[in-house]
Order: structure tokens, then sequence, then C-alpha cells
């Protein structure tokens, strides 16, 4: 059996039975790293052989562990914290070991991308999870240009010396919208600040040096962003006019301008609404 096993993401007391029921009966741990696995396994007095299967290592890795399977052994993955297979590279070995037959369990656990969308407050009906955005502006904020328009939430994992310039994207980029910055999730000093994308960007670059793994949740779109493309030229307003004027059904006319404009077809429809009344 393969087993991807989620751990804390801060608060070891987060960590439930079943993972550790888990870990002892596992023949070997692979993870990322061998020292912070040890400590955790050190916590809870687990005494299993651990080897170290991050990104560099893994594709090597990947025919030894199938074997390993194969012939018997219970093998366990465990990413340095959360839910393994999810923004690092244990996926690679569920991929393998589905298109070889092998069985295979995941061992639920914390997500520091749930509980960020949890904890921001912000809708969630929809959302995209980004991982790690590019490190240079540039190419940054052409990521965030082309993200602008999917109708959801948007999640980033940030380290804390680049957050300040990432925040300072999102609100180059989207400055209409509320971004949630978390850090610490479950530990000692968690806290999450929120505001508009600008006055959030100011806060953060102007007060202290930003501590502790980042999560960014910005809100999906809203009413009266401009856009880049075709939809950009002409406004939300003027385009709901234009539609009701050549007989189009709210419905249908919702439908089109939420793909237009990349936004919720429920706000798109209040605001046909709204324009119907007046």
């Amino acid at each position: 059996m393969l087993s991807m096993v989620g751990t804390p993401i801060g608060n070891l007391s987060d960590i439930s039975e079943r993972v550790l029921n888990t870990l002892r009966a596992a023949d070997i741990v692979l993870c990322e790293d061998t020292r912070v696995t040890s400590k955790l396994l050190a916590r809870f007095e687990v005494r299993v052989p651990l080897m170290r299967c991050d990104e560099n290592v893994i594709a090597s890795r990947v025919d030894g562990v199938m074997d390993r399977v194969r012939g018997g052994e219970r093998v366990a993955f465990v990413s340095d914290a959360g839910m393994p297979g999810v923004s690092d590279p244990g996926r690679h070995l569920v991929d393998a070991a589905l298109d070889a037959g092998l069985p295979t369990e995941v061992i639920p656990g914390p997500s520091a991308v749930t509980c960020a969308l949890v904890a921001s407050g912000l809708p969630m009906d929809h959302f995209f999870f980004e991982g790690f955005l590019p490190r240079k502006a540039g190419a940054r904020e052409r990521r965030l240009r082309e993200l602008a328009v999917v109708p959801g939430a948007l999640v980033f994992y940030e380290s804390p010396h680049r957050v300040a310039a990432t925040l300072l994207s999102v609100a180059q980029t989207m400055p209409l919208r509320r971004v949630a910055l978390l850090r610490e999730l479950t530990k000692l000093h968690e806290e999450v600040v929120r505001d508009v994308a600008p006055a959030l960007a100011e806060r953060v670059c102007a007060g202290p040096e930003v501590r502790g793994e980042c999560v960014v949740v910005v809100e999906g779109p809203v009413l009266g962003e401009e856009r880049d493309g075709p939809a950009a030229a002409v406004s939300l307003e003027d385009a709901i006019a234009e539609g009701l004027a050549a007989g189009e059904s709210k419905s249908r006319l919702a439908k089109r301008l939420a793909r237009e404009y990349g936004l919720a077809r429920s706000q798109v429809y209040d605001a046909i609404l709204g324009a119907n009344r007046e």
C-alpha cells in the first residue's frame, strides 16, 4: 500500500490518530526533508526508517518505491507540512501507483489552502489554487493578469520575504479586490489581515518585516473592474444596456457577460436587475 499522509501545518495537536497509526505501521516513510519529519516522528515516538524523496530525487525513487509496494510493503509519504501532493512532488508517486494498478490511500490532514480560504472570510464558492507565483515582477504581473478572469477566489503560497512584492503586484493588477494575508496558520502567532488590495499592500510594505509562511487569498472578480481584451472596451453597465436593448433575455445575458467579464453569474444578474429597474 502507498499511503499519502497529511501532517500538521503548524499546530502538532492537529495530528489525527489515523495518521499516527498509519505512520507506525509503515515499513518506510518517504519525506521531503528527513530533518523535519524526524522531529515530527520523535514528538509522537514513532520509530520508522526515513528516506528523502523531494522534488530533486523523486524521479529516481519512483521505480524503487513501486517495487516496495508490489512486494507487500507499506510505504507512507509525507510532505514537510499539510497534504502531500498539493504543491509538492508526492503526486508523482500516486500517478505511478495508479498506472501500475497498485493500492493507494489518502490519510486526510490539515491543508493551508482550505484553512486560508475559511479564515479569509471571502466568497469561496469557487476558487483557484495557483501555488507560488513567479518571482520576477514582470512575469508575476503577467500571470496575475491571466488569473484575473478566473471566476472565483485566488489562493497563493508565498514566502515572508517576497509577500510584500506579491501584494504590490496584486494591487497593480486587481486594485478593486479585497485581499487577505494569512500567516502562521494554526500556530501561536496566527494572523489574518484583510483589506482592499492597494491598502493591504501599503500596510504590509510600511509595517514590520513579515515572519512565517504566508498564504494570500484574493477575492474573485468584482463589478467595475477594467479588463484587458475585447470586453475592456465596453463597461459592464453599457454591455448590459446594449443586451437589454437588443431583446436578449436576462438569463442569457447574465451568462454571456459573466463569461466575457470573468464575473460570477449572480453578480451580473443582480446588475441586470438593477439596470432594468432604472
